[in-house]
């Protein structure tokens, strides 16, 4: 008898505790009664059970729990064209969460990877729309933002459609494909060369004109400091005849015999210099005559 009582109490214990569901904060519960959801007898439409304890019948009526939180939509970067077909590799996200849980689990069947996939069909044909009516430099230039709102704005049908609402919808990054992105980089490269040998040349050109001018320059004052020489030259070798010429006019004699002087200490003045000269040349005339140089 005491072991069919325990058998009684434990019964009622599991019968008591599998009654009893918890939902917590940030899901929602939906119930089904023989794999059929459970729906108001009044209204006949789905219960959707809010957080809190609640009661079921145990081993007929079973509970799925939604999660009611923002969630992320965070896929793979995907292909997108513009107005003037040119394709662009677009990395995005979108923060969502479920808002109509009937009609969420009735079109997604409670399932998150289908409401994702139904999800990022829905953002991606609104960017693709978006993407389409600009060009890459439209894009590139601040029309980022511009694209983002609307393509929110184009993501709030799922609302009714999913029972989902879209939150935000970032995008990350925009590339090009990596086939674009190289032909672009040999451009750009070839544009840079080009425009490195165009600098080149011009400074080329310009390195030639300032040597042309310094060179012009250099010759000129070159010309110039050998005809200031000439000039110099010019003056004081008159100055000498000059100073010559005056020596003579005041003692003519004594300028010869000066003149003399130095003709003999130039011609003697090597030992190995040959000179055949007669003795009775005008050159030794003040060697023989003493007297002629006393004058």
């Amino acid at each position: 008898m005491k072991n069919f009582s325990i058998a009684i109490l434990s019964l009622l214990l599991i019968f008591a505790v599998s009654s009893v569901f918890v939902i917590y904060e940030g899901q929602r519960g939906i119930v089904f009664q023989f794999s059929k959801i459970k729906r108001d007898s009044a209204t006949d439409e789905m219960m959707v059970f809010e957080p809190g304890l609640h009661f079921k019948i145990p081993f007929i009526e079973t509970v799925r729990k939604l999660d009611a939180r923002i969630q992320t939509l965070d896929e793979p970067a995907d292909r997108f064209v513009t107005s003037e077909k040119k394709d662009l590799i677009v990395d995005s996200f979108a923060k969502w969460r479920i808002v109509d849980f009937s009609t969420y689990y009735l079109r997604t069947s409670g399932s998150v990877d289908n409401a994702r996939a139904l999800l990022k069909q829905k953002i991606n044909n609104g960017l693709r729309t978006e993407f389409g009516n600009r060009t890459i430099k439209d894009i590139v230039s601040g029309d980022r933002d511009a694209i983002m709102s609307k393509a929110l704005v184009s993501a709030a049908s799922s609302r009714e459609e999913l029972g989902i609402e879209v939150v935000d919808v970032r995008i990350k990054a925009i590339n090009l494909p990596t086939e674009i992105s190289q032909s672009i980089y040999e451009r750009m490269r070839a544009e840079r060369t080009a425009v490195a040998k165009e600098h080149r040349s011009q400074g080329q050109e310009q390195a030639e004109i300032i040597r042309a001018t310094i060179d012009a320059k250099v010759t000129i004052m070159l010309a110039e400091a050998q005809k200031n020489s000439f000039t110099l030259r010019g003056e004081g070798d008159a100055l000498a005849a000059k100073v010559y010429s005056d020596a003579y006019t005041k003692d003519a004699e004594f300028y010869s015999f000066y003149r003399s002087l130095e003709a003999y200490e130039k011609s003697f003045s090597s030992k190995n210099d040959i000179m055949v000269v007669k003795p009775d040349s005008e050159f030794f005339r003040f060697l023989k005559d003493g007297s002629a140089a006393k004058k």
